[in-house]
């Protein structure tokens, strides 16, 4: 009897700690918990929200049916009944997150809510808002929304200039219209350029997964703070292979603070003309093996480059302290700063290191493409498009290579040599990927067609 006794007693004393130790979380041997991002992705969870767009477009009909014979051989009714084209209501989904709670800024890509008519906010407890568009910046691919809602949460903005390479990040966002998602990586590199995906280049790479629909979603640190605005990947099968890019935190509030106060994104220049250091441009200006930097090609006159003594042939290595190694870089660092900031530009002169403070000035409205950006232009006079949606022509030469091509006054120029052109930069950028031709694309009268200068 005493035996029995003692068993049962044993056996309820082992149901009573097994089901203490149920209670409890996953413990290592050693009796420490596991680690996890569970607390921190509880924390981040209800600011990334799910981002719906809905906008109407006009299909054309057949243009078989405008042709009388057409019609009359098979006996289709008079053109007339198909003047109305037929309407289709598309949707399509992406992510975003809360930057201010109190206001309700939302930041996400311009291209998850570009051409939409409406647009609805989903938060993660089942909330949905239509949401006003503030502002946008096509060139660095940022939105910026608001929403009348109570009781949100906002993700801190972090300093994404101390990120370095292997730091480990987390990409929360709506893959495919799947709901939220969280992946994990590591940064894989800095500062990537030349990508021909947005106008203003200065990406973070990482391995986080980032699929359809994480677009405008938050890459954040391990203590849950916003270090960038995932964008978009390289996917050569489709799917993603590891290689998801993202705009720079810093980058994306710049654009951010200018929509909150201007309504826009009013961008400066130093007023120079630059370009990458090549080996042989390395060896040829004396510098050391393995230097980085932005060599000056030119300055402009009136300038603030001029102002502050910038010459021709200085080579730019860094701006406000910060490394600076393309033009990508460079430019992406000037854009970010207000009109009537000051920066600080290290530059090697004659072998010697200097630093000289800059003002960032007003971007030139005119510009002559002689022999600055391309050969095959000579003759042609262009300004920033006033809508911002490219470059456009403001005289052609008669008798120039781009006259006979069929360019003409009031063309907007909005690619070249198949990258997209925003500005007077970004198009002296794309001409000089090939000295022997220039294909243009043009919108002309509401229309757009391909011009090839050679």
């Amino acid at each position: 009897m005493l035996q029995r006794t003692y068993l049962t007693f044993v056996f309820l004393a082992m149901l009573v700690i097994g089901q203490a130790q149920a209670a409890l979380p996953n413990v290592m041997n050693d009796g420490r918990p596991f680690p996890s991002l569970a607390p921190m992705i509880k924390d981040v969870h209800p600011a990334v929200v799910n981002i719906s767009t809905f906008s109407t477009q006009q299909y054309s009909n057949n243009p078989l049916l405008n042709d009388p014979f057409f019609r009359h051989f098979f006996n289709i009714p008079d053109q007339r009944q198909f003047q109305q084209q037929p309407k289709k209501r598309q949707q399509s989904a992406g992510s975003g997150v809360v930057v201010n709670a109190d206001d309700g800024v939302v930041m996400t890509n311009y291209h998850v809510i570009k051409g939409a008519d409406e647009v609805r906010v989903s938060l993660a407890d089942g909330r949905s808002y239509e949401a006003k568009v503030l502002g946008e910046d096509a060139e660095l691919d940022i939105a910026i929304l608001k929403i009348k809602a109570d009781d949100l949460v906002e993700v801190k903005i972090a300093d994404s200039d101390v990120l370095e390479v292997g730091d480990f990040v987390v990409a929360i966002g709506n893959p495919f219209g799947l709901g939220q998602t969280v992946t994990t990586g590591v940064v894989s590199a800095l500062g990537r350029t030349g990508l021909g995906i947005e106008g203003y280049e200065n990406f973070i790479q990482t391995d986080a997964s980032i699929n359809p629909g994480n677009s405008g979603g938050a890459l954040v640190n391990l203590a849950g703070e916003l270090i960038g605005v995932n964008t978009a990947i390289i996917a050569p099968s489709g799917g993603n292979v590891g290689i998801g890019f993202a705009i720079p935190a810093n980058m994306a509030k710049a654009s951010m603070e200018q929509i909150i106060e201007h309504g826009e994104v009013k961008r400066g220049q130093l007023g120079i003309g630059i370009q990458d250091i090549t080996p042989d441009l390395r060896k040829a200006f004396d510098m050391e093996n393995g230097q980085g930097g932005v060599l000056v090609t030119n300055v402009m006159e009136n300038s603030s480059a001029e102002d502050a003594g910038l010459k021709s042939g200085d080579v730019i290595i860094a701006v406000d302290g910060k490394e600076t190694t393309s033009t990508g870089q460079l430019r992406s660092r000037i854009g970010t700063r207000k009109i009537g900031d000051k920066v600080t530009v290290t530059l090697i002169r004659d072998g010697d290191e200097k630093r000289i403070k800059v003002k960032v000035g007003k971007p030139s409205t005119l510009a002559s493409l002689n022999d600055k950006f391309h050969d095959l232009l000579d003759g042609v006079q262009f300004e920033n498009d006033s809508k911002g949606s490219g470059v456009r022509v403001t005289s052609v030469s008669p008798n120039s290579n781009a006259a006979y091509s069929g360019l003409r006054p009031g063309d907007v120029i909005v690619a070249a040599n198949k990258r997209r052109v925003y500005d007077l930069d970004s198009l002296e950028k794309a001409l000089s990927r090939n000295k022997a031709s220039v294909l243009l694309q043009i919108n002309r009268g509401g229309g757009s067609f391909f011009v090839v200068i050679r």
